[in-house]
């Protein structure tokens, strides 16, 4: 497997390893992973697939480092998000399970459209190939511990408890990932109004009922 935090190769002119990067994951969304070659690469950049070379070692390694992109920020949102080191992690207070799982999907929403390219292709893997499975074994990690925050908003009485923790977690994220269905990076509504959109809809919808209350 290829090593996303190998130093970058001297490219040639003109061309640097993102902007290969770029092309590849614009190719991969466009066509297909499998049905994407090196070739078809170099005639997008114009160059020739030795040229390509300079840059990175095979499609493997461009699909591994746009799948880490996709994964890496997202996962150090959950592992603070999850941890007991969440109040060290952000200098606030301790916060509750349903502000820090609230706070998670507004982060995740940002993420999203920092990396939506990236997001695209990662949602659109089947694990054909051990890079994939990497990412999909990451994907499951993440899944897991939100299921987790979910379980601990509800022990606290924040979030009702008639709706089973693992298919919130699931309807949440979904709710996320369509985003890069019809979002276009860089058009009128920006991250900011989405995160806010999304966990309003999201949250206030799913908060635990007061006592007394119909």
């Amino acid at each position: 497997m290829a090593d996303p935090a190998a130093p970058a190769r001297r490219g040639r002119p003109g061309h640097d390893q993102q902007d290969v990067l770029r092309e590849a994951v614009a190719l991969f969304n466009r066509q297909g992973y499998d049905a994407t070659s090196m070739g078809d690469l170099a005639r997008e950049l114009g160059l020739t697939k030795s040229a390509i070379y300079h840059h990175v070692t095979s499609k493997e390694q461009l699909l591994e480092m746009a799948l880490d992109a996709a994964l890496t920020e997202l996962s150090e949102a959950v592992e603070a998000a999850t941890t007991t080191s969440y109040a060290a992690a952000t200098g606030r207070p301790p916060a509750s399970a349903y502000e820090r799982l609230r706070a998670l999907v507004a982060r995740s929403v940002e993420v999203l459209v920092a990396h939506q390219p990236e997001v695209t292709l990662l949602l659109r893997v089947r694990g054909n190939s051990p890079v994939e499975l990497a990412a999909l074994e990451r994907r499951r990690w993440i899944d897991a511990r939100l299921a987790d925050l979910v379980r601990a908003a509800v022990d606290e009485g924040s979030l009702r408890d008639d709706v089973d923790p693992d298919l919130v977690s699931r309807l949440l994220f979904g709710m996320v990932n369509s985003l890069v269905e019809w979002h276009r990076p860089g058009g009128d509504v920006d991250a900011g109004v989405l995160a806010h959109a999304v966990t309003t809809l999201a949250f206030d919808g799913l908060r635990a009922a007061s006592p007394g209350s119909d």
